[in-house]
């Protein structure tokens, strides 16, 4: 298989406290978020942790969801959210961790399992992969969840 590529484009115009950038991704499903330093740093709009939280979120749920189904226990449901963390340290800010935080509703599976196969993606998401040489720490909360 050829390798994929996957584009995003960011524009920014004027200094960093009072200019304002943009977003967009190559499928047009983000286009033209705003980011501001504002929206940065109090959390009111986007801003580039917020995306890289989206990613490695929606990439942690596949990879534990074909974990899952690998191993015979195809997932009705597995929901993550990623919170990251941006650190402002001695040499400038710094993003230091990611908690991961996934419920799964899987058939025929106990708890046990569920967890060792949410321990594995933590390490294998390609997301993971290309964030934790560079994380202090990326944290896991994995809980299945009864069928309703």
């Amino acid at each position: 298989m050829p390798d994929l590529l996957r584009t995003g484009r960011g524009v920014w115009r004027g200094d960093l406290r009072t200019g304002e950038g943009r977003a967009f991704s190559e499928s047009g499903i983000l286009e033209n978020a705003r980011i501001t330093f504002d929206s940065r740093f109090s959390g009111a709009g986007s801003n580039p942790e917020e995306l890289i939280a989206a990613a490695h979120a929606a990439c942690f749920s596949m990879a534990l969801s074909n974990i899952l189904a690998s191993g015979g226990h195809t997932p009705k449901e597995v929901q993550t959210t990623a919170t990251v963390t941006l650190h402002k340290g001695d040499s400038g800010f710094k993003i230091t961790k990611v908690y991961l935080d996934t419920a799964g509703v899987v058939p025929g599976i106990d708890e046990a399992t569920f967890k060792a196969a949410a321990e594995k993606a933590k390490t294998t998401c390609p997301v993971s992969v290309l964030l934790i040489p560079g994380l202090e720490e990326i944290s896991l909360d994995a809980t299945l969840v009864p069928e309703s």
